[in-house]
């Protein structure tokens, strides 16, 4: 299994580059560059593949609304050329929360710009012939009568570093993960949870790999959860709690909350309902309580070296390819440390 987890904004993106060195040498495979509307994930993932060796780089993830489909192609190819081919293009729809209130633009068909923006991206990094793309929502070279009439297809001028860049889709509905399952080269859910995976989102993954491309490889799906090993540790699982009460209880309007439905479907409906009931009354804290103990439990690598295996294995039997994980720890030593004993145990148990 491959470790990868998420950079953190805290310490700056300079400071937290400076814990993603240390944490290569430890161990870490993957680390996914966030942005969501903080500063742009690109100038990170540049910074970051000048000051590492090994470690994939990964947008984590960027939207499809605000950049065109060619210009995430030019940025993916750009990042990975400058990492010498460690560049993971991490997609997503973001919210309309997002896209229309900081963007200003309009938030439609977020499957259908998925799908035409992956399709867009991989033929430019072919380079084997002009861009010319004629979809649902994406017509490249623009039509005369919507522009003025002097677009004409055109290659990226440089060489991609490699023809093709693996994409992760990050996405929870089940007629999107359908589509990752069919054309992603790697998927990134959010709150999984390995016994109740199957049950939320198996059959849309099915139905996706029913029509994969043969010739790709097999879906990489990464998820994990929050790391610290060693004994006596299970009350930090409690430092999820905020995050977890965010998005269940406070992501999104109350009928759209994607995360809330989720938690449902896991068989938790009636503490979704008390979550984002508090939540939403401004009761953060009851809401942080509210979460009940099991699923921490189930979605934590945080406990004995026994836990943690038996957890890793349960991940594996329920599909999971990768992991996504948080090093739990007040200080960067601390962080690093439970890299490397989380490095050290899947080189053992699994």
């Amino acid at each position: 299994m491959k470790i990868s987890t998420l950079m953190s904004y805290a310490q700056g993106y300079v400071g937290a580059t400076k814990e993603i060195v240390e944490m290569e040498k430890a161990g870490l495979d993957v680390v996914w560059v966030p942005e969501a509307y903080s500063f742009d994930g690109v100038s990170a993932m540049g910074y970051i593949a000048a000051k590492t060796e090994r470690v994939t780089i990964a947008s984590g993830i960027l939207n499809i609304y605000s950049r065109t489909p060619a210009l995430m192609a030019m940025t993916a190819a750009g990042i990975d050329a400058l990492s010498e081919g460690r560049c993971m293009l991490g997609l997503g729809a973001s919210g309309p929360q997002v896209i229309e209130g900081f963007h200003g633009v309009r938030y439609d068909a977020p499957i259908t710009r998925i799908r035409e923006v992956v399709e867009i991206c991989r033929q430019v990094w072919k380079r084997e012939e002009k861009l010319e793309y004629h979809g649902k929502k994406y017509d490249i070279p623009l039509p005369a009568d919507q522009g003025t009439g002097l677009g004409k297809p055109l290659k990226i001028i440089n060489h991609p570093y490699r023809d093709e860049i693996p994409i992760a889709l990050a996405t929870l509905g089940e007629k999107s993960v359908e589509m990752t399952a069919e054309i992603a080269d790697a998927w990134l859910p959010a709150f999984f949870m390995a016994e109740g995976a199957d049950a939320v989102w198996g059959d849309a993954l099915r139905k996706g790999a029913a029509k994969r491309d043969p010739g790709r490889p097999p879906l990489d799906i990464y998820a994990g959860g929050a790391v610290a090993i060693g004994e006596g540790l299970e009350s930090y699982r409690d430092m999820s709690r905020p995050g977890i009460a965010l998005y269940v209880g406070g992501m999104g309007a109350k009928e759209k909350n994607f995360y809330n439905q989720v938690f449902r479907k896991y068989g938790y409906e009636a503490e979704a309902e008390t979550i984002q009931n508090l939540y939403l009354s401004g009761r953060k804290s009851e809401a942080e309580a509210a979460i009940p103990d099991s699923y921490l439990e189930a979605t934590s690598l945080v406990g004995s070296e026994s836990f943690v295996k038996d957890r890793l294995q349960a991940f594996k039997e329920h599909g999971v390819t990768s992991l996504n994980v948080g090093f739990l720890g007040t200080t960067t030593e601390e962080r690093v440390a439970n890299c490397d004993k989380l490095s050290n145990l899947i080189a053992k148990a699994l």
